[in-house]
C-alpha cells in the first residue's frame, strides 16, 4: 500500500463525528468504555461499536485492568500521525482540561475515587 493510500485509510477510519469525539477524549487520557459512554451521553454498545473501527485499524490500543478495558491512542508511528491529524482537525474543539474528566454518575473507578 503506498503512502497516500495509507493516509487515506487513516482518515477513513476517523471519518465519523462520534469517532472524532472518542479520539479527541483518548488523546487526553486512557478511558474505559463506560466513562466514554457517560462523557458522550451515548449507550455503551454504540460506543463499543465506534471503538472497534479505529482499534481494528491500529489507531487505538486497549488494555485490560480486571474486568474493565481501557482505550488510548496507539503509541506507534500511526499514533503520532493520528495526533497530528487530530491537532489539525480538532485544534480547539475540546474544552475539557487535559487528563481524565470526572463525570457525576459515572461508575468507572477513576470517577468513583472522587465520590
Amino acid at each position: 500500500m503506498d503512502r497516500y493510500q495509507h493516509q487515506a485509510h487513516l482518515l477513513k477510519y476517523m471519518a465519523h463525528p462520534m469517532r472524532l469525539q472518542i479520539l479527541d477524549r483518548l488523546r487526553e487520557a486512557d478511558e474505559c468504555v463506560c466513562h466514554l459512554a457517560a462523557v458522550l451521553a451515548k449507550p455503551q454498545p454504540y460506543v463499543s461499536q465506534q471503538l472497534a473501527v479505529p482499534r481494528k485499524a491500529g489507531l487505538i490500543r486497549d488494555r485490560k485492568d480486571g474486568t474493565r478495558t481501557y482505550y488510548g491512542l496507539a503509541e506507534r508511528r500511526d499514533g503520532r500521525e493520528l495526533s497530528a491529524v487530530l491537532d489539525t482537525v480538532l485544534p480547539a474543539l475540546s474544552d475539557a482540561a487535559p487528563g481524565h474528566q470526572r463525570i457525576a454518575g459515572c461508575c468507572c473507578p477513576q470517577c468513583a475515587v472522587a465520590e
